[in-house]
C-alpha cells in the first residue's frame, strides 16, 4: 500500500485517513485522489533564467552581488582617492572661511580664490562660517562622495 501526502504540509498519510497527522488539516475528498508524492522543485536552471529576466536590461553581467553582511553590500569602506578629513575643513571653514582657506584645502581652488577676491566685504566669511558647521554635521560617507575627488 502506497502513502499519499497532504496537500498542506506535504506530510505522509495512510491512504485512508480523513485528517493529517501532522498538521491536522482536513483531507476531503476522494482518498485516491491524493498525489502519491509531492510536485518535485523546479530545476535551479529555471531559477536563475526567472532571475535574469529580472534585472535591469535582462542581463547579469550589471548585477551588483553584494559583498558580506555589511550595509551597501561592502565588506570594507570604499576607497576615495583624496581622502580629505572633514573636521580640519569644517575648522578650517569656520574659523578662515573668510579668506576661502577651506575651499582651497578641499581642492577648489577657483573658489578659493573667488573667496580670497571678497574677503573685504565679510560675506565669504558668513558662508564659510556655514560651510564649516555643513562639513562637520554631514556624515563621511556623504562628505568623501561630495568633496573627495
Amino acid at each position: 500500500m502506497t502513502t499519499k501526502h497532504c496537500f498542506s504540509c506535504g506530510a505522509p498519510v495512510a491512504p485512508k485517513a480523513a485528517h493529517c497527522s501532522n498538521c491536522g488539516a482536513k483531507l476531503a475528498g476522494n482518498p485516491s485522489s491524493y498525489p502519491s508524492a509531492p510536485p518535485p522543485p523546479p530545476p535551479q536552471e529555471w531559477f536563475s533564467q526567472q532571475q535574469a529576466q529580472q534585472q535591469p536590461y535582462g542581463n547579469q553581467q550589471y548585477q551588483q552581488q553584494p559583498y558580506g553582511n555589511q550595509p551597501y553590500g561592502y565588506s570594507q569602506p570604499p576607497v576615495y582617492y583624496n581622502q580629505k578629513n572633514k573636521i580640519v575643513a569644517g575648522l578650517l571653514g569656520i574659523f578662515l572661511g573668510g579668506f576661502g582657506i577651506h575651499k582651497f584645502y578641499l581642492g577648489r581652488i577657483g573658489w578659493g580664490i573667488v573667496y580670497l577676491l571678497f574677503c573685504w566685504t565679510s560675506i565669504p566669511a558668513f558662508i564659510g562660517f556655514i560651510e564649516g558647521i555643513i562639513y562637520l554635521a554631514s556624515n563621511d560617507h556623504n562628505f568623501h562622495m561630495k568633496y573627495s575627488r
